[in-house]
């Protein structure tokens, strides 16, 4: 299986809401949300299984970061059958 990378730059009030975007396609492996000098803030491992159990705190987390800044970029890691 092999990884495939993609970035999507979004304000501080869209970042919740692209990232429950992208945790429900279910192709996501990894998270990772910069700022605009592109320092990570978060890196959100994403598995089946656990997306249930922690969900709740990381969008919370999420929530707290974008207040920080206007920018960010998110980084997603993706899962490639071949």
């Amino acid at each position: 299986m092999s990884t495939n990378k993609n970035e999507f730059k979004v304000k501080g009030e869209e970042l919740l809401k692209k990232i429950k975007e992208l945790i429900h396609e279910g192709n996501v492996r990894k998270l990772i949300i910069k700022n605009e000098e592109g320092k990570t803030y978060l890196e959100i491992p994403v598995s089946v299984g656990v997306v249930g159990a922690i969900i709740a705190p990381v969008l919370a987390a999420v929530g707290a970061i974008a207040a920080l800044a206007a920018n960010f970029t998110i980084e997603v890691v993706r899962k490639e059958d071949k």
